[in-house]
């Protein structure tokens, strides 16, 4: 896919799935949702989670969001990125709303559900994955010749 068609495919998606690192050298995948940021794949997780804890050890993370069920339509994109994981009370905040409004359709938006969502921040952290590589397929355009 062109790069164009890489940010239309991943504006267009839902979930993300996350590599990380396991502690016993055996990668930890986990979905989640996410909201993209000046090209960069952002998502909030609970501060707790295994994730987390890998990210902190070890920052590569291998991401990937792919689409399809037969095997001319399967496309997807894989980004190998180094993570950074982010605290800050106001900043997690704001990812946590802006990823509520993608997926409520502004939902998110009203008085209510913005201290909801700040509740929601202070047990969590954003990550951001800055991309090292990335790689992408399309099989619809391969036209039946494979």
């Amino acid at each position: 896919m062109s790069d164009a068609e890489v940010a239309e495919f991943l504006d267009s998606q839902r979930v993300v799935v996350v590599a990380s690192n396991g502690r016993q050298g055996w990668p930890h995948l986990m979905p989640l949702w996410y909201v993209i940021r000046d090209g960069e794949i952002w998502a909030w997780t609970y501060a707790k989670s295994q994730k987390v804890k890998n990210l902190e050890r070890d920052d590569r993370a291998t991401l990937q969001v792919e689409f399809g069920r037969e095997y001319h339509e399967l496309r997807g994109v894989m980004v190998e990125a180094n993570a950074v994981v982010h605290r800050q009370l106001e900043a997690v905040a704001e990812l946590g709303a802006e990823i509520a409004e993608r997926y409520t359709g502004g939902a998110a938006a009203d008085a209510g559900a913005r201290n909801a969502l700040r509740t929601q921040a202070a047990k969590r952290v954003g990550l951001q994955f800055i991309p090292r590589r990335i790689a992408s397929w399309d099989h619809g355009k391969l036209g039946g010749v494979y």
